[in-house]
């Protein structure tokens, strides 16, 4: 705002010179008209942000764009397998896992805290007992977990579990005292059922709805612990996004069995994109426009089989079919690791889905580790 002493002038100028005055503020007018056109259409053309924007043409340390609702798939700041998706749906904040070490809730938590400004986390889910997605709610001494650097509201997590692992442990305590200093507890199936208070379906924000989809493990054992995960459906007006954890196979077929599902718009890949996951099955149904794959492209973390590495051949094969709007979040180096799109990040408007990532908008096709690596059949 301008000082008083400005303002004075600017009021002895309008009133000695009113025609020139409204001159000049027609001028300025037209100016700012003319700057934020130009910015809408570079942003919001055809719904997607130009997958060929140079690295120091976008802004990097804020790559929310403006808009009711956003998802960012996050890097966690290493070079293993993660998920830790940040959603930003009005005034409400949510972080669906916490991966990949417990480590990363630094990294996590630098990301978001651009974005929550009042230390509080409404939602919190995590889908299964593995260490790549509940490890950073758990933290370390020079780390502070998740649940130790904000106060959550709610926190959603999996029925059933075959885990036994410290980190899982870990991830019970710091729960569990989460839930002392005040959060509510509910299991996905509690909120499938509308039992004890939880509901299927979740208002984040006038526009916004998260429905917790039915999971056939979570009330049937198995020994696939990747089976047991939560599984949500985020609607924001007409667009999708499917959200399914690590669910493999058999439990895409139960998903598709039990759910009234359909087309939607952004697809987080299943179990990294796994040659187990992103079943025909399912993806016959949800034929997704965008597939957003959290993980470490190459990683021979799971397997030595250059095929079956994230993300593996036998999914792209099936994909393939249906997009090729495509992103990773990071590569693997002979040094360690790199971003390959980044922080992969999706706003809804009522003008379509925007694209942004921290590193490049590059489709994985035309990426070079996919033209050394992978075939798009």
């Amino acid at each position: 705002m301008a000082s008083k002493k400005v303002q004075r002038h600017v009021k002895k100028f309008a009133k000695k010179n009113p025609t020139a005055f409204v001159v000049i503020l027609i001028i300025m007018i037209l100016v700012a008209a003319g700057l934020f056109i130009v910015d809408y259409y570079n942003i919001y053309d055809l719904g997607f942000v130009d997958s060929e924007i140079k690295d120091d043409d976008k802004d990097n340390d804020d790559i929310i764009v403006s808009g009711e609702f956003t998802v960012a798939f996050l890097e966690t700041g290493n070079k293993y397998t993660v998920d830790a998706i940040y959603v930003k749906a009005g005034d409400n904040d949510l972080l669906i896992d916490a991966g990949s070490r417990n480590s990363s809730s630094t990294t996590i938590s630098n990301f978001i805290n651009k974005y929550v400004n009042d230390n509080v986390l409404e939602y919190v889910i995590a889908t299964h007992a593995h260490q790549d997605h509940i490890a950073g709610f758990v933290g370390t001494k020079n780390d502070p977990g998740i649940f130790d650097l904000y106060e959550v509201k709610t926190i959603i997590d999996f029925p059933m579990t075959n885990a036994t692992s410290q980190v899982y442990n870990n991830y019970i305590e710091k729960r569990d005292n989460e839930i002392s200093e005040g959060a509510i507890h509910y299991t996905a199936l509690e909120c499938y059922n509308n039992e004890n208070g939880a509901s299927r379906i979740i208002n984040l924000s006038d526009e916004v709805t998260l429905e917790v989809l039915y999971n056939y493990f979570y009330d049937h054992k198995t020994s696939n612990e990747n089976n047991y995960s939560v599984c949500v459906m985020i609607t924001h007006g007409s667009k999708k996004f499917l959200l399914t954890g690590d669910l493999e196979d058999e439990g895409e077929e139960k998903l598709v069995e039990y759910n009234d599902l359909s087309k939607v718009d952004v697809y987080k890949a299943g179990h990294h994109g796994s040659y187990t996951a992103g079943s025909n099955e399912l993806l016959e149904v949800i034929a997704p426009e965008i597939v957003c794959i959290c993980c470490c492209a190459g990683s021979d973390e799971y397997t030595s089989n250059p095929l079956n590495m994230f993300p593996a051949q036998d999914f792209i094969s099936r994909i393939c079919k249906y997009t090729d709007q495509i992103f990773v979040t990071t590569l693997v180096t002979e040094t360690g690791f790199e971003s390959m799109n980044g922080n992969i990040v999706i706003t809804s408007n009522n003008t379509g889905l925007v694209v942004n990532c921290s590193n490049n908008n590059t489709i994985l096709k035309d990426t070079e580790w996919f033209k050394k690596n992978r075939k798009w059949e």
